[in-house]
């Protein structure tokens, strides 16, 4: 285990404030994005009818048709960050529904991912697939604007192999699809109703959605997203009172850069809480005339128009106030399987108990239950954002586990568990002004405090970067698959995830196999050492390798975090160990007991009826912590505590072996 430092800061454009939280959480529902889709698919029923009745001009029917295809494409945007529900089923079926209306070439999925792609590199030549469009020359624009899907066919193309099979093959269903309709329809003689139902509105509305969501928002910005993302893209203020309605918000198009989970009707509320942050950073503003705004011009334009909106607190984690790791029932609320073997089980923890369940990212729960008579204890890592007030953990079946097996299977919403107050020390301090480079590596049921780590890190140091090279053998041995993927479309340009595979062949050459520091600098393209902080959890041999290997290239110790769900095996000749007296502070009480050559602390207390709270016994979960008074112990294993805090003279009791005739410990520092 190592210490953190604090690095010092590089000298900023940016940033002598933290960007706050935007203030907007994805709904269960959005029933803005659900008005607005309804009234599409309304308007497009309706013009259809009237082109088969011949009830309005065919320059009427293609302008309405055109308008529902139009607003449809702000149904599939939002879908396609997870905006529109915290349910990710909802957002596909709604992004398949408008899909098929605004380009039935391409699925759903692909249209996601060649999305998020333009996220991650805007700007950045042929990375970014709507470059074609933002940098076109202006003679060149009446043909790239309603042709604006074609460059995403050829950017999809040379990503075959990324992307998973059952995703192209939707994508081929539904060209195939689309061409057999316009055939049959020309055979038919109705290529005309066709054209005036569909194929015309479809390209006048691709023409305006490429003017108004591409080309507007980036051309003649020459930073990308991973330079500078306050000037990859840009605000256009001014005529708002129709502006906003008429580009459905996009005129705020840097405020769905930086936040792109937010719903589109909540940028303008967003840009206004953070209003100060973004100016303060140089962000780009452009009137809606196209004249530049530098954050003086800005502010006098905004002394005309309005007034300035104040700038709000970032929320910081609270960790649990309880004095020690104590144990409480605690109602299971839900039981949501993630694959064949695992689960992810979320508690209700009553408002009373908020407190003492508060948490930081990177802190495990250990859970106490009786199963078939006998009482188990299993330690399980917290899989949530420090800040969301929810409470979760990851449980993935162990061959011949008693209480993962009984998690996977039986356990269900409404349960009680006897849950221990969170413990361990895995995460790192998080600076709202950071600019860090965070890495993680994770394998197997060990992306659980990953998860949590990256979550928090993404919400709390918006200008930090983070990269996960997680291990697994198939898609569908991975745990936690679906949040990832909702992460990475959330932050795009600041979250890159590496699914490294070891039993699938299709999975693409580069990320095939086990992960090891050689996969590791090729993907990530640059010097370790200038990474800001490692995390790594996993099997013990996957982890203490990349830490000792990373090591070995000169990466600092303390920038490398460690967490094992497991120590290694404990030494057999424990001789030269004195037998002691022991005083034990727990609860408030202090009991004095009598230590055997070769115990621990931590056996003592147990074989004396002091509820000492334990987890792991391996020194790897940090449950069993405690500070020594008096006297002196010796530690033989410690995967947990950092230096600072073993300095500060804080022992893992189920390692520690006095040293000295007295020893005193305190479980309550």
């Amino acid at each position: 285990m190592s210490t953190t430092t604090r690095h010092p800061q590089p000298p900023a454009a940016a940033s002598q404030h933290a960007l706050p939280d935007p203030g907007e959480q994805v709904p269960t529902l959005s029933w803005p994005i659900v008005g607005i889709g309804t009234f599409a698919l309304a308007l497009f029923g309706a013009s259809t009818w009237a082109a088969l009745t011949d009830t309005l001009p065919a320059i009427a029917t293609i302008a309405a048709s055109s308008a529902a295809i139009f607003v449809l494409f702000t149904v599939l945007h939002d879908a396609s960050h997870y905006s529109i529900s915290s349910h990710r089923w909802v957002n596909v079926a709604f992004g398949r529904v408008a899909m098929f209306f605004v380009s039935p070439l391409i699925s759903f999925r692909s249209f996601a991912f060649i999305h998020i792609e333009h996220h991650r590199n805007t700007n950045d030549g042929e990375s970014d697939p709507d470059h074609s469009v933002s940098a076109s020359p202006w003679w060149q624009l009446p043909i790239r604007f309603p042709a604006m899907d074609l460059p995403y066919i050829s950017f999809l193309v040379r990503n075959l192999r990324r992307r998973p099979r059952a995703e192209i093959a939707e994508t081929a269903a539904l060209m195939t699809l689309s061409v057999t309709v316009i055939v049959s329809a020309a055979f038919a003689g109705h290529l005309w109703t066709l054209a005036l139902i569909y194929l015309i509105p479809e390209r006048v509305a691709m023409f305006v959605l490429a003017w108004w969501f591409d080309w507007l928002p980036h051309h003649d910005l020459e930073d990308t997203q991973r330079e500078n993302r306050y000037r990859a893209t840009r605000n256009r203020v001014g005529s708002e009172w129709i502006l906003t309605p008429l580009l459905l918000s996009q005129n705020y198009h840097l405020v769905h850069h930086l936040h792109p989970s937010i719903p589109f009707y909540r940028y303008v509320a967003a840009w206004r809480r953070n209003e100060a942050a973004y100016l303060e950073r140089d962000s780009e503003i452009s009137t809606v005339f196209g004249q530049h705004l530098d954050a003086t011009q800005y502010q006098e334009w905004k002394r005309l128009n309005g007034t300035l909106a104040a700038l709000l607190p970032v929320r910081m984690p609270r960790s649990s106030a309880a004095r020690h790791a104590s144990t409480y029932p605690i109602p299971v609320a839900s039981v949501e399987p993630l694959t064949p073997d695992s689960v992810k089980v979320t508690f209700d923890v009553p408002d009373h108990l908020q407190d003492q369940f508060a948490f930081q990212a990177g802190q495990h729960l250990t859970v106490h239950h009786r199963i078939g008579g006998k009482k188990v204890r299993r330690n399980y890592s917290i899989c949530t954002c420090a800040t969301s007030g929810e409470l979760a953990i990851g449980i993935r079946r162990i061959p011949g586990g008693t209480f993962s097996s009984y998690a996977v299977d039986t356990l269900r919403a409404g349960d009680v568990l006897e849950l221990m107050t969170p413990t361990g020390s895995f995460g790192a301090p998080l600076d709202p002004l950071a600019r860090h480079h965070h890495v993680a590596v994770a394998a197997g049921s060990g992306i659980t405090p990953i998860l949590s780590i990256l979550r928090t890190t993404m919400e709390i140091e918006t200008e930090s970067r983070f990269t996960l090279f997680y291990g697994n053998r198939t898609a569908e041995s991975t745990m936690f698959a679906a949040e990832l993927d909702e992460l990475e479309s959330r932050y795009a340009d600041r979250l890159r995830i590496f699914h490294i595979r070891s039993a699938e062949a299709h999975h693409p050459a580069a990320l095939r196999g086990r992960i090891d520091l050689a996969t590791i600098q090729r993907l990530l393209a640059t010097d370790l050492t200038t990474i800001d902080r490692w995390y790594l959890c996993g099997p013990s041999e996957l982890t203490t390798t990349i830490r000792d290997d990373l090591a070995t290239d000169k990466v600092p110790t303390e920038r490398i975090h460690l967490e094992l769900f497991r120590g290694t095996n404990r030494p057999a000749h424990l001789d030269n160990f004195p037998a002691s007296q022991v005083t034990i502070t727990l609860s408030g009480a202090r009991h004095t007991v009598e230590l055997a050559p070769g115990e621990t602390v931590l056996e003592s207390a147990l074989k004396n009826n002091i509820d000492a709270p334990y987890a792991c016994l391996g020194g790897a979960c940090g449950t069993c912590k405690a500070r020594v008074i008096t006297g002196k112990v010796s530690m033989e294993q410690n995967f947990a505590l950092q230096a600072a805090e073993t300095e500060a003279g804080f022992i893992l009791t189920c390692q520690s072996h006095p040293t000295t005739p007295t020893v005193a410990v305190d479980y309550d520092s």
